[in-house]
């Protein structure tokens, strides 16, 4: 029997920009064929001083101000919606809420998703789930990527789903299952850099296309340890700035070259992670960076596939609120191929308000 299930998907990634949120109709066909149909989608740009609390900040606050911005979180999320539905007349079944990544470090069983999903619940009156890392990695998992069950389901057609945003993550089908993994930083470091200038992006790659390569510095970048290691495997802001910053700093050459030399390392290590002639759908921020698409291109070999902008800036969002569908349906959202749990779980806490 077909199932039908509306659901808004709340996405804020590790470059802080905003938040993503995107309301979307997903219906199951029998038992494993799945559509979709976005209805809305927006984004919504912090306040600095939010942006400010949640890059900076919030990783230092006391015990008390940090569960009192948690809190103060999911109401602005809440509000946000609110918002959203207002503007668009949307109604949803349930809510789904990735939060902001305030610490990340799975091999110490440590994280927190900031932005309380009760707060969330209670203000907009809407049943929600969120929190949806933690059982994985307390089943021995990295608790990311979580999107790879949207990938296969609803994206399946293509060799490899790319999304560049804070990160670089990729997935795809191998031997029957579903892996993926983080490949590389990439937004997360151009931004550092740029906004040293003034500026939140590079855009379009525009000052790195000017640059020229820094073969020391590329190599120093490739031979970090992290891309040695096989997956499951996932990156956090904590790792850049003790393993990725140090080496870009100390290189001490100018922007255009260490940003141009920067996108060359991103452009080698998705080409160590690719078999050339395969198709790619590239969604994220960085799917806009004309200059870094064409590396990436030119060195994989693949064909690079980029939809229209509502699936490009709202992926994330839209498979967030299908991880709301699969919570309400009793279905695993981490797979164990990607995160490396135990077992496939179905990660998240419901509030029903």
């Amino acid at each position: 029997m077909d199932r039908s299930i509306t659901s808004i998907g709340l996405m804020s990634g590790t470059s802080v920009d905003g938040l993503d949120v995107c309301c979307a109709n997903f219906t199951l066909e029998g038992d494993d064929k799945w559509s979709f149909r976005i209805l809305a989608a927006r984004g919504y740009e912090y306040p600095e001083d939010l942006r400010r609390k949640l890059r900076d900040e919030a990783q230092n606050m006391s015990a008390r101000e940090f569960v009192a911005f948690h809190s103060a979180y999911g109401r602005y999320l809440g509000e946000r919606v609110n918002d959203f539905i207002r503007e668009f007349g949307t109604k949803a079944d349930i809510i789904s809420s990735h939060g902001s990544t305030v610490f990340h470090e799975p091999d110490k069983k440590l994280m927190f998703q900031i932005g309380d999903g009760a707060a969330i619940a209670a203000v907009t009156g809407i049943p929600t789930v969120s929190d949806f890392r933690r059982l994985d990695i307390m089943l021995g998992g990295q608790g990311a990527p979580l999107v790879p069950i949207g990938d296969n389901l609803l994206f399946g057609d293509y060799d490899y789903c790319l999304n560049i945003g804070g990160f670089s993550n990729i997935s795809f089908q191998e031997n029957g299952r579903r892996v993926a993994f983080d490949i590389s930083p990439v937004n997360y470091v151009i931004n550092h850099y740029t906004r040293e200038i003034g500026l939140e992006m590079d855009r379009d790659g525009d000052i790195g296309r000017k640059g020229q390569i820094s073969q020391g510095l590329l190599d120093k970048l490739n031979a970090l340890d992290y891309y040695s290691k096989p997956g499951p495997k996932s990156l956090a802001r904590e790792w850049v700035e003790t393993a990725v910053f140090p080496i870009l700093d100390d290189s001490r050459i100018g922007l255009e070259d260490l940003l141009r030399t920067y996108y060359e390392h991103c452009a080698q290590q998705l080409a160590r992670v690719t078999t050339p002639g395969r198709q790619i759908l590239v969604t994220g921020g960085g799917a806009y960076n004309k200059f870094l698409l064409e590396r990436m291109r030119e060195l994989s070999g693949c064909r690079l596939t980029v939809l229209e902008a509502a699936i490009v800036e709202y992926k994330e969002a839209l498979i967030f609120a299908f991880l709301g569908v699969l919570y309400m349906l009793d279905r695993p959202s981490c797979l164990q191929s990607a995160t490396g749990a135990a077992k496939d779980n179905i990660g998240g806490m419901l509030f029903k308000p």
